[in-house]
């Protein structure tokens, strides 16, 4: 009997409510470096507090970044990569040479993590005027790759003119005026942060499979918000609201929250 209610939990354990697991990290791990092979770890950090991870120039990482502006709101961008390939089910793990993810950047400030090519970023994130934009490569143990003790990385200059208001959405939709979103949500999240404190209390919401949530976010601090398993994030400016408007589209137990402070905002059980 006991090893039939063992044989239950562990099955319980790897399938979860038939998704992927609660967040994107190894078993054991957490956003602190991992082990790995690959390359040389230098004292050196990228200025984000990572340390680099220096390889050969013969078969190293590259990256292009292209921007086009977006009809609708800000600007979607392409990172052109060699050498490299996105792997967001590792990210947590060990360097593995020739995969990781990307850091986005605006004036060396991060604005999100990329798991892939392709990236659409408001214009509600990027102030009026003449700014510079960088895409990062890392490792999956969120080293950086360097070659010749500085970065991968690429930067293009972006001006803005302030305009196209309010925060991105998940799904690149332009938010209505007032803030919220542009498009119909079935639930909405709302909370504050506050000297390192939760407001409400972290929580768990249930929705059904497809359903859109809209996670509404004030922090006192500049930050980064997270969401688990689904690999989103949006930037927090310090003491203005942003929002991300999820369609919550894998079943699972996904928390939410701040990247930086590692503090959890409220948990999403999608069934």
């Amino acid at each position: 009997m006991a090893g039939g209610v063992l044989g239950l939990l562990v099955v319980g354990a790897l399938g979860g409510c038939g998704g992927r697991a609660t967040t994107h990290h190894k078993p054991g791990t957490s956003h602190q470096e991992a082990s790995g092979p690959a390359g040389t770890l230098l004292a050196a950090q990228d200025g984000q507090g990572h340390r680099l991870r220096q390889v050969g120039a013969d078969g190293a990482p590259e990256v292009q970044l292209s921007v086009r502006p977006d009809t609708e709101d800000g600007w979607n961008l392409q990172l052109a990569v060699r050498n490299f390939r996105f792997t967001p089910d590792s990210t947590g793990g060990g360097a593995v040479l020739g995969g990781g993810h990307a850091h986005l950047l605006l004036d060396g400030r991060k604005l999100a993590r990329l798991y892939g090519p392709w990236h659409h970023l408001s214009a509600a994130q990027v102030p009026a005027g003449a700014h510079t934009l960088t895409v990062r490569l890392y490792a999956d143990d969120h080293t950086a790759w360097a070659v010749a003790g500085k970065p991968v990385e690429a930067s293009t200059p972006l001006a803005s003119t302030g305009a196209g208001g309010g925060a991105g959405a998940g799904h690149g939709h332009a938010p209505a005026p007032g803030g919220g979103p542009s498009t119909p949500v079935d639930h909405t999240v709302t909370v504050a942060v506050r000297d390192g404190k939760v407001e409400p209390p972290p929580g768990r919401i249930e929705l059904d499979r497809g359903r859109r949530v809209a996670l509404t976010v004030t922090s006192d601090t500049a930050d980064t918000l997270h969401v688990h398993g689904y690999d989103k994030e949006l930037a927090l400016p310090a003491g203005r609201p942003a929002t991300l408007v999820l369609t919550v589209d894998r079943t699972g137990l996904f928390e939410v929250e701040t990247h930086d402070t590692g503090l959890v905002l409220t948990q999403l059980l999608v069934r």
